[in-house]
C-alpha cells in the first residue's frame, strides 16, 4: 500500500502526491504505491505502483478495457523455469487492494509476447508447446550476446477467464485456436487498436520480418522485405502505421559486409545478435518505410503517445557498459529526444494505457534480489 515519501524526493514529486493523494488507486488491482522509488527527475511520473514481485516480469500490455494486463513470468523459485503468459485478475472495486493473477498458458514448452484480443475475453500469445515438453536450451552465449530464435514458437489464441465447471477440464487442455503452423520463429504479435488486424515477428520469409495478418490468422502481408530483424511492432492508434525495431548495420562498406554475413550466419542458427536496432515506422500496407532514431546501441520497444506524434521506446544508448536500459521520447520526425528515466538499472517495455493517463512498464527498480524485473504503472504528466 501507500508508503511515506522519503525527504530526497523533490518538490515536485511532493507537489504530485499532494495533487493526487496517497489514495489515488491504481488502474490494475493490486498494485502498491511505491512513490519513492520514482527518481528525482522523473518529472512525468506522478504517481507509481509496483505490480508483481519475484522473479523476471516483462512485457505487460494494457486490456483494451484499460483494467487488466498480460504479461509474462518466470520464476524459478516458484517452479515457473520459463516464461509463462499471465493475466491480472478483473476484481470488483472493493477487492482491488488484492493483488492477484491468474496463469493463461500451461506448463509446457516457452511463451513470450502476448497481447489482448478486441473485447479482451482471449490472449494471443507465442508458444514452443505443441513441439516440446519442456523449457528449450539457453542461447549459447560462446557467440557473446544472443537471442534464440525458436523455430518451434507459433501464435495461439486463448480464452482469458475460461472454466468448463461441468467437465472440470484442467487448463491443460483449455480451448485454444492456433493461427500460425508454419516451421520457423512465428511470436511478438501485437493488435491494431481497430480490432481488425495483428502483426507479427516470422522467419517464414528466410529472415526476421514483419508480417500482418487478420484475427484468424488469414489474409498474411509481409509488411518489411530488408535484411535484418524487424520486430517488437505496435500500431499506431489510428491503425495505419506500424513502429518496429530493426538491425542497423554499419554505414561503411565493408564493415556492413561483414555485420550482414555475421546476422546471415547467426540466423542460420536461430540466432540473432540484438545489439545494434533503431527504431522506425512503416505505413500498415508496407509503404513509407522511414528511419526515426540514429542514436547508437540497442534501442527497442516502441510505442506511440497518444496522438501518435511522438514515440515511447527504451534504449541503452547512453550506457557506458551497455547494461542500462532508460525509457525515452522522440517526435515521430526523430527530433526532441527526451529521457525519462533516469534509474541505474533496466526500464523498458513501456506501454500507455488506451486512455492515455497511465503507462505500464518493466523494471528492476525496488527488486529484492538482482536481476529481478517487476511491472510497474506510472500516472502519466
Amino acid at each position: 500500500m501507500f508508503k511515506t515519501l522519503l525527504p530526497i524526493l523533490c518538490l515536485s514529486q511532493l507537489a504530485s502526491c499532494a495533487l493526487f493523494g496517497p489514495d489515488l488507486d491504481c488502474p490494475i488491482p493490486g498494485g502498491e504505491r511505491v512513490d519513492h522509488l520514482i527518481e528525482d527527475d522523473e518529472e512525468h511520473f506522478a504517481a507509481l505502483w509496483k505490480l508483481t514481485s519475484g522473479g523476471e516480469n516483462a512485457e505487460g500490455y494494457w486490456s483494451y478495457a484499460g483494467d487488466r494486463l498480460s504479461f509474462q513470468r518466470r520464476n524459478p523459485d516458484e517452479g515457473i523455469d520459463c516464461d509463462r503468459i499471465f493475466t491480472t485478475d478483473a476484481m470488483a472495486p472493493e477487492d482491488r487492494d488484492l493483488a492477484g493473477w491468474t496463469q493463461l498458458s500451461g506448463d509446457q514448452g516457452a511463451t513470450t509476447c502476448a497481447h489482448f484480443m478486441p473485447g479482451d475475453e482471449e490472449v494471443v500469445y507465442a508458444s514452443t508447446h505443441m513441439m516440446m515438453e519442456g523449457c528449450p536450451p539457453p542461447p549459447d552465449h560462446s557467440k557473446g550476446y544472443v537471442w534464440t530464435l525458436h523455430p518451434e514458437y507459433d501464435l495461439y489464441v486463448r480464452p482469458v477467464d475460461w472454466v468448463d465447471e461441468l467437465n472440470g477440464i484442467d487448463d491443460e487442455v483449455w480451448p485454444e485456436r492456433r493461427l500460425t503452423e508454419t516451421w520457423g520463429y512465428d511470436a511478438e504479435a501485437t493488435v491494431s487498436p481497430r480490432g481488425d488486424r495483428l502483426v507479427f515477428t516470422s522467419t517464414r520469409s528466410g529472415d526476421l520480418e514483419l508480417w500482418t495478418c487478420d484475427l484468424e490468422g488469414n489474409d498474411l502481408v509481409q509488411v518489411t522485405t530488408e535484411l535484418g530483424y524487424d520486430g517488437g511492432a505496435f500500431f499506431s492508434h489510428s491503425g495505419e502505421q506500424l513502429v518496429y525495431r530493426r538491425t542497423e548495420f554499419p554505414r561503411d562498406p565493408e564493415e556492413r559486409a561483414a555485420a550482414e554475413a555475421e546476422y546471415k550466419a547467426l540466423l542460420a542458427e536461430n540466432l540473432v545478435r540484438p545489439s545494434a536496432m533503431e527504431i522506425y515506422i512503416i505505413d500498415a500496407d508496407g509503404s513509407n518505410n522511414r528511419q526515426v532514431t540514429a542514436l547508437g546501441g540497442a534501442n527497442f520497444a516502441p510505442f506511440f503517445f497518444p496522438g501518435d506524434d511522438r514515440i515511447l521506446f527504451s534504449s541503452n544508448f547512453a550506457s557506458e557498459s551497455g547494461r542500462e536500459f532508460d525509457l525515452y521520447a522522440v517526435d515521430v520526425d526523430g527530433t526532441g529526444v527526451e529521457r525519462i528515466t533516469t534509474y541505474e538499472g533496466f526500464d523498458s517495455f513501456p506501454m500507455f494505457s488506451p486512455d492515455g493517463r497511465y503507462i505500464a512498464f518493466a523494471s528492476n527498480r525496488g527488486g529484492d534480489e538482482e536481476g529481478e524485473t517487476n511491472l510497474f504503472i506510472a500516472l502519466w504528466e
